[in-house]
């Protein structure tokens, strides 16, 4: 499976070898937006395509399009863990906020 974007969304790609065709779908989106294609290009074309329609659809209905991340989740962890990342944020002179997201950053490889 591979992913490829589109105005800021994600999709997830793979290829049917018995239909003979690539399809995808929008990934972290409430409502469900798939595309497909028989070739890179026209798969390509397929998913803006399939963005322009969701984006039009959604002012039609007056609502606002959904975007995949907030930027803002949240984590429940056990009471000991929160002291301890609490504890380390305030070692290292950071807010709670700041350090879990310094932490993900580096688990995430970025």
């Amino acid at each position: 499976m591979n992913t490829m974007t589109c105005n800021g969304y994600e999709a997830l790609v793979e290829y049917d070898e018995d239909a003979e065709l690539f399809h995808g779908e929008v990934l972290n989106l409430r409502d469900v937006i798939t595309f497909q294609g028989k070739s890179v290009d026209e798969l390509k074309g397929a998913f803006s395509a399939s963005i322009d329609d969701y984006l039009a659809f959604c002012r039609e209905r007056g609502e606002e399009p959904e975007k995949p991340y907030s930027g803002q989740f949240v984590v429940r962890v056990d009471p000991p863990l929160h002291k301890a990342v609490a504890t380390a944020a305030k070692r290292a002179g950071q807010s709670l906020n700041k350090w879990v997201a310094t932490a993900l950053a580096s688990a995430a490889g970025r």
